[in-house]
Parts: C-alpha cells; structure tokens; sequence
C-alpha cells in the first residue's frame, strides 16, 4: 500500500510531466488556467489524504 509521502511525490512528479505537455498543447491563457487547476486539484488530493490518515488514526485509537 503507497503512503502518503509516496503518493504525493507522484503526484508532484505528474504534475511537473503535465506542465512539460501543457507548454506544447496549449496557448498562454488557457495553459495559466490549467495550471490553476492542477494546482487545486493537487491541494484537494492532499486535504483527501490528511483527512483519510487522521480517520485512519481516529479509528486506531478507538
């Protein structure tokens, strides 16, 4: 099973083989906008996973 570590260093490395792409595919304004949302997409996934260790803690406690 990945960690958390593990699993947001590929999404980090995702996201630096995204912006090569994007550079090539897309013009300046939308290319900004994409990235905007990479960038939320990639706090959102972090938010989902320290929400999913903290329940996983929670229910280790109890």
């Amino acid at each position: 099973m990945p960690t958390l570590s593990s699993t947001v260093s590929e999404c980090e490395s995702h996201a630096n083989l995204v912006k090569k792409l994007t550079k090539a595919y897309y013009q300046d304004d939308q290319q900004v906008k994409f990235l905007n949302l990479q960038a939320e997409i990639d706090s959102l996934l972090e938010q989902l996973q320290n929400l999913k260790s903290e329940k996983l803690e929670t229910s280790e406690e109890n």
